[in-house]
């Protein structure tokens, strides 16, 4: 248990603003939830074995209206279907994972994504250690902030128009937030154009999935020339 404190530690302080986002977007959740009449319970049972985030902001309204299970499989894949290119550039990462490796896997959203990107262990810390705790404390989180406000809902009355944006204002900041952090911006701004182009084709209720494939391809089409550039501003 020594061994693993460091880690957790390291781990912990990496993850405070993922915290502080979580917790109050877990809480959205929460009274969102509640506000379509599903207590606390709901709410800790998606968040531990869901765990998505956006879709489980959509599962409430698929819930509400009854939706069908084909419509909640085709909703699921549009809304998450980026996490099939997150498993893709982990696989080194996960590879020597052992046991731990399918909770990896499991717990792979937007954040934690960025942060197993960018943040590197401190020396004399298990790299394997400090990556799953990053993984479960961005997750303990979520749990605590859905939990909490779910509760809260019950509590206290609260207006949930509008709330489910909470999850749109934050891909904005992880965007801005790599923005700042980047030397080469090209690959940002070709992605933006694509999304772009892709929202005015297909439409916005199924842009998601046509403009990540796309993406995609073209990445790896001009990896090398894409990889080259500098900072721009």
């Amino acid at each position: 248990m020594n061994r693993r404190m460091p880690a957790l530690w390291a781990a912990f302080f990496q993850t405070i603003p993922i915290m502080t986002g979580y917790l109050f977007l877990g809480a959205a959740f929460g009274v969102l939830l509640q506000s379509k009449g599903y207590s606390w319970l709901w709410a800790l049972l998606m968040s531990v074995f869901i765990y998505a985030g956006s879709m489980q902001f959509a599962a409430v309204g698929l819930m509400a209206g009854a939706a069908s299970v084909v419509s909640a499989a085709l909703l699921t894949l549009m809304v998450n279907g980026r996490h099939l290119f997150y498993g893709l550039s982990m696989l080194e990462q996960f590879r020597d994972m052992g046991r731990k490796r399918p909770y990896m896997i499991f717990s792979l959203t937007d954040e934690t994504f960025s942060l197993l990107c960018s943040a590197k262990a401190p020396a004399g810390v298990d790299p394997k250690q400090f990556g799953f705790f990053i993984s479960l404390l961005d997750q303990l989180y979520w749990v605590a902030g859905s939990v909490a406000g779910a509760a809260a809902g019950a509590l206290l009355p609260f207006d949930s128009r509008g709330i489910d944006f909470v999850m749109t204002a934050l891909f904005t900041v992880i965007f801005l937030d790599r923005w700042q952090a980047e030397g080469n911006r090209r690959p940002a701004l070709l992605g933006a154009a694509i999304a772009l182009i892709c929202l005015l084709v297909f439409g916005k209720s199924v842009f998601l999935l046509p403009s990540l494939f796309l993406t995609t391809a073209v990445f790896l089409a001009f990896r090398r020339k894409l990889a080259g550039g500098g900072r721009t501003g």
